[in-house]
Formats: structure tokens, C-alpha cells, sequence
């Protein structure tokens, strides 16, 4: 089966009977973050697994920002073009060349937020906007006029999309409620609406790594073809069904990337997909709600595709 074929049917009326598509993406080892090494990595992780599409983790650190001290600061930080990004943008080319005609590929993108975080930190990012967030929103516009042309050269090389991280909406992340609706928001958008005019498949992936969510409303009218997200929120569980129906598309999930995915056995996990599976909504595809620890066995993860896949070995 072409998985371009099998991915993209989701969008339209849920794909082959029987063949539920499935993915799942980890970090690779620092060897492997650049030039052909990632290249080959990444197509020897696609290909042992079985999954369904080629994802790019994107291991091109944002350049610290000593200079950010104070909330001002932001205003003046530096913007990057397109030789900052040609380490990533070999990789993209390298896999859009070896695997986009068998399946889809995508990358990573970090949100803004996200960005100013890993160039700082997460402490010093939240403390600065609670204090003055008019100044770090304009940091925040300079970071995604940065990212907007990474976006904008792998479009020009044929990447067919992006799984686009976006945080800030956790609970009691910020003191005042109305801090990512105002100064996070509307920057996350400039990015993903850029994205979604260039780009034919992108995910929606609202990361909960650093806390969970008391509503998931918030992203609704953020673009994206299919959506990730973990499904707890601090009320309690909520159902991949549950999630599709809010965002009206396609779910991504359905497995904790801490739970029988990366600890269980083989015939633990496929029974586990087993039950995903009974309550999934009818557009979905199998995957864990964020990145899986780089060490899960690629074998656990091979065993949850192939059950998603229907395929035989059944426990």
C-alpha cells in the first residue's frame, strides 16, 4: 500500500477498511543529527517500524540569547536567514529526495514560545511575560519571522508539511489567564497559517511535556490537517473520539509514550492497540500523544503499527 495514499485518505473519508495508519517519533542519538547520518537514520527508523510517514526531528537548537535579561531585551534580538538553517534543510532535502514518493514527509517546528524557551528558558520566558508581555511578543514576532523562512525554504524543496509544536495554553502556566490568547496566540498563528497556505499535510500537535490542560478550546481554530494531543486534561480523561469531534479532524494518538508503548512487551502492546482501536474515532491514526523516549525499543513500536496495519501476530 502507498502510505502517501493511506495517510492522506484520512482527510477525506478515513482511509483503507481495515488498515489503520500509524506513526510514532523519537530522538536520535547526537550522531545522527546532521548530513547524511540523519538522512540514513531516519529512513532505517521508518523502515524497520513499518510507519506511515517520514518525520524529521528537528535538532537545530535556537542560539542562546544571553543578551535577554531583562523583558526589553526581546525587542532586540537578532533575526536569522536562510544560512542559519542549511544543517536542517540538508536533512529535509536528503529524506524529501530518498522517501517522499512512498510517503509523506514532514518535519518538526517549534512554536515561538518554544523557541524563546530552549534559547533562554521556560522560568525566565514566563517570568518576562507576566511582566511586560507587549515587549516579549515583539521577540516572539522576530523569532517566527526567523522560522518563517525555514518554513518558506523547505516548502521551495518539497516537504509536504510540518508537525507544528505549540505550548502556552497550560494551566496556571501564566498569572494572568488572558497572557497566551493575547501575546502567544496570535504569534503561533503567524507561523501556522503560512503553513497551511504552503504546505499540503501538517499536524496540529498541542504539547503537554511541560504540563496538562484544563481546555483544549483554545487551539481549535489553529490550522493543522490532523491533530496531536495527549487525553488527560486536569478534569480528568478525555477520548480520542472526544478530541476529533472538537477540532472536527483526524486524531493522532491514542498511546502514553511513558505507558505499555515503551515498557510492555510486544503481544502487551498489540493488545493495548487492540483496545485503542475499539473506541478510535473513524478518522484516526494510531501514535503515542508526544515524542516517545529515545530508548522504547523499536520493536514495541513496530508491534503497535502492525496492529493498527491489521496485520497478522495477533496475542
Amino acid at each position: 500500500m502507498n502510505r502517501r495514499d493511506a495517510v492522506l485518505g484520512l482527510l477525506a473519508d478515513g482511509g483503507p477498511k481495515g488498515y489503520v495508519p500509524a506513526a510514532f517519533f523519537l530522538h536520535f542519538d547526537a550522531d545522527h543529527h546532521r548530513g547524511q547520518a540523519a538522512v540514513d537514520r531516519h529512513l532505517e527508523y521508518y523502515r524497520a517500524t513499518g510507519m506511515d510517514l517520514v518525520k524529521i526531528q528537528y535538532e537545530h537548537p535556537f542560539p542562546r540569547l544571553e543578551q535577554v535579561r531583562q523583558p526589553r531585551d526581546w525587542t532586540r534580538i537578532p533575526r536569522y536567514g536562510a544560512d542559519y538553517y542549511a544543517p536542517p534543510l540538508e536533512v529535509v532535502e536528503g529524506l524529501v529526495k530518498a522517501a517522499r514518493k512512498e510517503a509523506l514527509v514532514i518535519l518538526t517546528l517549534y512554536s515561538p514560545l518554544m523557541l524563546a524557551a530552549q534559547a533562554t528558558s521556560r522560568e525566565l520566558v514566563t517570568e518576562h511575560l507576566d511582566q511586560d508581555p507587549e515587549s516579549v511578543k515583539k521577540g516572539l514576532e522576530i523569532i517566527a519571522e526567523s522560522v518563517l523562512v525555514l518554513v518558506r525554504e523547505c516548502a521551495r524543496r518539497g516537504l509536504d508539511g510540518f508537525y507544528a509544536s505549540t505550548q502556552g495554553g497550560e494551566s496556571g502556566r501564566f498569572k494572568d489567564r488572558e497572557t497566551f490568547a493575547r501575546y502567544i496566540k496570535p504569534v503561533d498563528l503567524m507561523v501556522m497559517t503560512e503553513i497551511d497556505r504552503l504546505c499540503s499535510f501538517n499536524i496540529l500537535h498541542v504539547c503537554d511535556y511541560h504540563g496538562v490542560y484544563d481546555d483544549l478550546s483554545p487551539y481549535v481554530d489553529y490550522p493543522g490537517s490532523i491533530v496531536n494531543c495527549g487525553t488527560r486534561l486536569t478534569s480528568g480523561p478525555i477520548q480520542p473520539a472526544a478530541v476529533a469531534q472538537m477540532f472536527r479532524r483526524p486524531f493522532l494518538g491514542g498511546l502514553d509514550r511513558h505507558g505499555v508503548l515503551a515498557k510492555g512487551s510486544p503481544t502487551e502492546i498489540r493488545r493495548e492497540v487492540r483496545e485503542v482501536l475499539r473506541s478510535a474515532p473513524p478518522r484516526f491514526m494510531l501514535g503515542a500523544d508526544c515524542t516517545v523516549p529515545s530508548d522504547t525499543p523499536w520493536d514495541n513500536l513496530k508491534a503497535a503499527i502492525a496492529e493498527a496495519h491489521g496485520e497478522t501476530g495477533r496475542a
